[in-house]
């Protein structure tokens, strides 16, 4: 009898599913009402698919903002959460299918485009055993990546030296544009000039702190501290994206009076659209050195007149969350010193008129503000529950337009991209 096995006459004469038969400009049609996110997920349940749903079909869909989290750790398990808040739902980004490194850190994005640290070395990831050993480096080499997770692709910028990475901030500006700010100097990278790194030294009295770039202005914004070691007292300094070489100025006007000095810890980051800086901060009880703080406040200055207004005040129900108050309360009568005094760490991280607020005394959620654009209110807060993961740390994150438009024109050398679609 012959060994060789005999094709099925009635499977190979089964017909196509019923899908098939439309005609592509109704598929096309029909496709480009999904969610960006959900079309990358239908590419690889067909040929039919994967085929129509191409990354020409892809860039025409709809920008995806999302709140991208940062783990405390670098090593994610390749993937990434986001939090998608038009929809109200978190989502898990893989990078395994085309990013080849192991542990990464996303740390900025630009529209489309996402810009992560990650760790070059081509040794294996530490084992529980091998963690504590002594052979391992304590400063792997790392380089900076720029890639577009919907569109599946990466390029690796230039090298920098291990401290730039270490104590560098990063900032993603228009067309490409990078920069890595540290307490000295400043690197930039554009891919439409020389595509190496330039080099800026810093003209700032101290540290720049969170610093943020203002898209409409063009400039980069950031706080300084020019007080004592005893009391901090904080000042705003800008500089031009055309003048990262002397550039730096401090921005000041007479009219604004103490407004640095009613916030504690104090944080930058960009209002909607790039034309406001919204700064973010405990609100201190009274001026004296040790006051506890009474809520979170939020600042919001005008580029276009340069006046500063009160952009929102968090509840006080939801800043008890994060005293140990609420959670003090459940369990007993009493209440903690740390707590009745207010002393508390609030991490601020978002962009573009939303903020988000996470603590080691709130679990699994973080509190969200969003901007009011007409400026008739004091924003909308609210709690975003069932956080992912995370559990051993605080969250960070920022701001991501997700898009599968992004171009390695963007970047710069299309031949240093590389693809791998699921499917």
């Amino acid at each position: 009898m012959a060994a060789d096995s005999v094709s099925d006459p009635a499977a190979d004469s089964q017909p196509p599913p019923p899908i098939h038969h439309l005609p592509p400009d109704a598929l096309r049609n029909i496709l480009l009402r999904l969610q960006l996110r959900d079309a990358v997920v239908c590419r690889p349940v067909s040929r039919l698919f994967n085929d129509t749903l191409s990354p020409q079909f892809l860039a025409l869909l709809p920008t995806l903002r999302l709140l991208l989290l940062r783990h405390p750790r670098p090593d994610g398990g390749g993937c990434l959460h986001a939090f998608d808040p038009a929809r109200r739902h978190w989502l898990r980004l893989p990078f395994s299918h085309f990013l080849p490194y192991h542990s990464f850190s996303p740390v900025a994005s630009s529209t489309s485009l996402l810009y992560l640290w990650v760790e070059t070395s081509t040794s294996p990831p530490p084992t529980a055993s091998s963690s504590s050993s002594s052979t391992s480096p304590a400063h792997p080499p790392k380089s900076l990546a720029v890639c577009n997770p919907f569109a599946g692709t990466y390029r690796l910028l230039p090298p920098l030296g291990s401290a730039w990475a270490r104590h560098g901030t990063v900032l993603a500006g228009p067309a490409g544009t990078v920069l890595v700010l540290t307490e000295l100097a400043a690197l930039s990278y554009t891919p439409s000039g020389s595509a190496k790194w330039m080099k800026h030294p810093l003209s700032l009295p101290s540290k720049p702190r969170s610093p943020i770039l203002a898209s409409a202005a063009a400039a980069v914004f950031a706080l300084c501290d020019v007080g004592t070691p005893w009391r901090s007292q904080w000042k705003l300094f800008s500089c031009p994206l055309a003048m990262l070489t002397g550039g730096w100025a401090p921005v000041e006007r007479a009219a604004w009076g103490d407004v640095f000095e009613i916030l504690k810890r104090p944080r930058l980051l960009a209002g909607a659209g790039g034309r406001r800086v919204l700064m973010i901060g405990g609100l201190r009880s009274s001026f004296a050195m040790d006051a506890p703080c009474s809520t979170v406040l939020i600042l919001r200055l005008d580029l276009s007149t340069m006046e500063w207004d009160e952009a929102g005040r968090m509840p006080p129900n939801m800043y008890r969350c994060f005293t140990g108050l609420c959670e003090a309360a459940s369990q007993s009568n009493g209440v903690p010193t740390a707590a009745a005094g207010g002393n508390n760490k609030v991490k601020v991280f978002g962009g573009d008129g939303k903020v988000w607020f996470a603590g080691k005394r709130v679990r699994g959620k973080l509190a969200m503000w969003e901007e009011d654009e007409t400026g008739t209110s004091g924003g909308k807060w609210d709690w975003v529950d069932g956080v992912p993961g995370y559990s051993d740390g605080v969250y960070r994150g920022f701001v991501f337009d997700g898009s599968a438009s992004g171009t390695a024109r963007q970047i710069g050398n299309g031949r240093s991209w590389q693809l791998k679609l699921a499917g």
